[in-house]
């Protein structure tokens, strides 16, 4: 299931109304369905990332807290929630398969830039609802990863 976890929650409320200073960046990540992340997923640690290599690298996708890497936002008073998009993120698998070995991705976490990988707090995942592999040659792509904040 996708969502936020609780620490996303946390730090996106300490970023909104306390002045905590947001990441200069964050990072998508896969990660396979070894454990399942859910709302009380804390840190990477707890996770199982992908085989890095042949296109992608350990820790995932950078993007920029701006307009250009979150290219959607919207009010949708119809539903009474917002949400934000993260543009298309895609991965080049070269050299052989994305993921390098083992298992595929079965969900991908956002997460912050905390330069200890396994350190990194995990916002938000989504499940990708198969294990996912990508030939050499081919892209991996992400399409649409979307947050939304709504109504209980």
């Amino acid at each position: 299931m996708s969502g936020w976890t609780n620490r996303g929650k946390y730090r996106a409320l300490g970023w909104s109304f306390c002045g905590d200073t947001i990441p200069t960046n964050f990072y998508v990540a896969l990660v396979t369905k070894a454990v399942v992340p859910t709302a009380k997923t804390k840190t990477f640690s707890e996770l199982t990332e992908i085989a890095a290599g042949n296109g992608y690298d350990s820790g995932g996708y950078q993007i920029a807290p701006n307009h250009t890497d979150f290219d959607v936002h919207i009010e949708d008073d119809d539903f009474d929630r917002a949400f934000i998009q993260i543009k298309d993120i895609i991965w080049n698998a070269s050299g052989g398969p994305i993921p390098a070995s083992g298992d595929g991705a079965h969900y991908a976490v956002l997460t912050d830039n905390n330069a200890t990988i396994v350190d990194r707090d995990v916002f938000f995942t989504w499940d990708l609802e198969a294990d996912k592999q990508t030939p050499d040659g081919q892209p991996f792509t992400l399409e649409d990863s979307t947050f939304r904040i709504e109504e209980s």
